[in-house]
């Protein structure tokens, strides 16, 4: 089939490159000359692990395009794609529709025939009728039906969440629409991925829900781990516990620093304000936001306790910027505002990640980068791991101990045992774990 993707972003590029590799036909549209360029010339705008080969191999067989000219591609296609970015709105934390409404209106200018307008984007509920309503108005005579088709992708591992998925959320009741949808995701057939049909606005629904609900389960387990360095508990055996009840699932109850991204922070807000304007309030999910912004926070008030109760004229070296491993994505990251709160303390930061600084030199000028993880503890007072790279995992203790100022090391992924990093000589700190061995070399 012959499909337009409308924005090439993250979601746009990930999803335009899939549907190429499964034999369609795709162009990605964006208004960005320079990101079109840049994509014509196989320079990749994002860092996701196997996204450049996958789309210089579908490039080669003519299977998928860039442009910034939208009227042509859309009048040649069987499904149009938005996938355009909804930030959380300035001022209010709404989501701005703003360039999804622009698309539709270009769309409906270009369309050509039969067209299924697909909204890939993330949107509040009635998104989609406000689409179709924009196109509707402007070509009466268009042949068009608009569905709902939410994305569930991780960064870092969109490629095989693509390719994999648990679900295909599908939004529509007309038979002609899920005929091409079905079309256009029938490779995926051989690997059973299960089609859930709902309306439109139940698809809307479902992918907010989804993220809150894992937004929940993160907020949750940072506040156990809270309770447990309280108590004396073992956060990581109360996860593994709870996990292990297959009604509740071992995955996001990983403690952390808070969560952050492109999708949780802003999608969680909207759904707050959806909640809120339709008389409904989501209590759960307006506490999981307060608190998930209080911990971050607290996570720079955890690193100075570690420090003796003062950073004022001390270096800290921070080990992981962007808000999880395997992406370059800066946006809301935990180490925007421990930074922040460690440079308000009177701290130095020098900080280290193996993709991300590019994008966290645009936010944070004032950090000293530096090339590699034992760069970044030479004469510092404090190390602290933020992002849990595979880099990190395995690092030469006793080597960066060496290079460091003070023998303090602040955990905040728990990538290493309590144990381990003691034996090494280190005052450490880790999120909701008990330190130290008993005689038997057993942690305590």
């Amino acid at each position: 089939m012959r499909i337009t993707m409308i924005g090439a972003g993250y979601v746009g590029l990930v999803s335009g490159a899939c549907f190429a590799d499964f034999g369609h036909h795709v162009t990605c549209v964006d208004h960005d000359a320079r990101k079109i360029d840049d994509l014509c010339n196989a320079r990749i705008p994002i860092f996701e692990p196997g996204l450049d080969q996958l789309v210089a191999a579908n490039v080669r067989q003519n299977r998928l395009r860039f442009t910034t000219e939208l009227k042509q591609a859309v009048a040649e296609s069987d499904a149009v794609f938005i996938a355009v970015g909804t930030p959380s709105r300035r001022g209010d934390g709404y989501a701005d529709l703003s360039y999804v409404y622009a698309a539709a209106k270009e769309i409906a200018a270009a369309i050509v025939g039969y067209t299924v307008v697909v909204t890939k984007s993330t949107v509040p509920v009635g998104t989609g009728d406000e689409v179709e309503r924009i196109i509707r108005e402007s070509r009466p005579d268009a042949d068009v039906e608009v569905v709902s088709n939410p994305e569930f992708l991780r960064e870092g591992a969109a490629i095989a969440d693509f390719k994999r998925p648990d679900r295909i959320v599908v939004g529509t009741q007309d038979e002609r629409a899920i005929a091409v949808m079905r079309e256009i995701y029938r490779p995926l057939y051989l690997n059973q991925s299960p089609i859930v049909l709902s309306s439109r606005r139940t698809a809307e629904l479902t992918k907010y829900a989804a993220n809150a609900f894992l937004a929940v389960k993160i907020t949750f387990i940072n506040e156990i781990a809270d309770l447990c360095e309280r108590v004396g508990g073992d956060v990581q055996d109360v996860a593994r516990g709870i996990g292990l009840d297959n009604r509740i699932g071992s995955k996001f109850l990983h403690p952390g620093p808070g969560y952050g991204g492109s999708c949780f922070p802003k999608d969680t807000l909207a759904l707050v304000k959806t909640a809120q304007d339709a008389g409904s309030p989501l209590r759960i999910v307006e506490t999981v936001v307060a608190a998930n912004d209080q911990r971050k926070r607290a996570m720079a008030r955890k690193v100075i306790e570690a420090c003796g109760g003062t950073v004022r004229g001390r270096t800290i070296a921070v080990l992981g910027l962007t808000f999880k491993p395997n992406t370059d994505d800066m946006r809301d990251s935990p180490a925007l505002a421990i930074i922040t709160g460690l440079q308000d303390a009177g701290a130095t930061v020098r900080a280290f990640d193996p993709e991300g600084m590019p994008n966290a030199k645009a936010l944070m000028p004032d950090v000293d980068y530096v090339a590699d993880p034992y760069s970044c503890a030479d004469g510092a007072d404090a190390l602290v791991i933020v992002t849990e790279w595979d880099a990190f995992r395995a690092l030469d203790l006793q080597a960066v101990k060496a290079r460091l100022r003070s023998p303090v090391f602040v955990d905040l992924r728990n990538v290493y045992p309590p144990a381990e990093a003691e034996r090494a000589g280190f005052s450490y700190t880790s999120i909701g774990r008990p330190g130290g061995e008993d005689k038997a070399g057993v942690r305590s």
